[in-house]
């Protein structure tokens, strides 16, 4: 493994119950990058990042014998719990958010800084404002109900609390779905925001415009299986991306 992979996945097998849905996944994500994995609904880019973060039962027949398993910054996590991973530095925003809906933008944000409370970092609470001055909609909203914020906003709120824990990597499920234009081009110029600060990105979106112009590396994912891979630019002018996704997108904007 090289000195900058920070996630390193090898032969992951993942589903639900006897359904399976990964078969055998190779994923690796380098120190400061941006990888999206891009696909259709179903193909099980959910299962992915709920397999990575301890949500889903994941196994690794590999491991042990040609190096198959679950690495993070080098030690390996197949084992670890939910919470040990999250210790360990790795935070998902969910596709449905899973905000504390009757507490307020901040208290939901206090909550979000429960790692490095517990690890004892210190001013653990100036990421509060620096959550403000990413988002400042949010400032506006302090003391707001977090149920009672709009989509985008919502979406906003979810991603700085997962912020406020220092992660080193940020796993995004679906950031765009559900939203205007608009508030998903204010999502993707965050993302793009957070990887000129250093943060880590594993980024899973229906939106392959929009995840390839801000990744540094794809993969594409369909029906359990990588199918494509390579450098973001080098996949958004590959012919059967553009047929099956970009093409897709394109004729659905010129038709508004």
């Amino acid at each position: 493994m090289a000195a900058d992979t920070l996630l390193d996945v090898k032969g992951l097998h993942a589903g639900y119950g006897k359904a399976e849905v990964l078969r055998g996944l190779d994923l690796t994500l380098n120190q400061g990058q941006v990888v999206t994995v891009i696909g259709p609904n179903g193909a099980g880019k959910s299962t992915l990042l709920g397999a990575l973060m301890g949500l889903l039962p994941a196994t690794f027949p590999g491991a042990g014998k040609d190096g198959g398993g679950l690495r993070f910054h080098g030690h390996d996590l197949a084992h670890l719990t939910l919470e040990e991973r999250v210790m360990r530095g790795m935070a998902l925003v969910p596709e449905k958010r899973e905000l504390f809906g009757t507490m307020s933008v901040e208290d939901n944000l206090v909550l979000g800084g429960w790692r490095p409370l517990k690890q004892r970092m210190p001013q653990w609470r100036d990421g509060i404002e620096k959550a403000y001055a990413l988002f400042p909609r949010l400032k506006e909203r302090r003391r707001q109900l977090a149920g009672t914020l709009s989509g985008g906003e919502r979406q906003m709120l979810a991603i700085a609390r997962a912020l406020m824990g220092q992660p080193r990597l940020l796993m995004l499920d679906e950031p765009s779905l559900g939203l205007a234009p608009l508030i998903v081009r204010d999502i993707f110029r965050i993302i793009t925001a957070l990887r000129s600060t250093g943060v880590s990105i594993l980024l899973v979106e229906q939106n392959a415009r929009a995840a390839l112009e801000v990744a540094d590396y794809g993969y594409v994912l369909e029906t359990g299986d990588l199918v494509l891979q390579g450098p973001a630019a080098e996949l958004a002018v590959d012919p059967r991306v553009i047929e099956t996704y970009l093409g897709a997108q394109r004729a659905a904007t010129a038709g508004r």
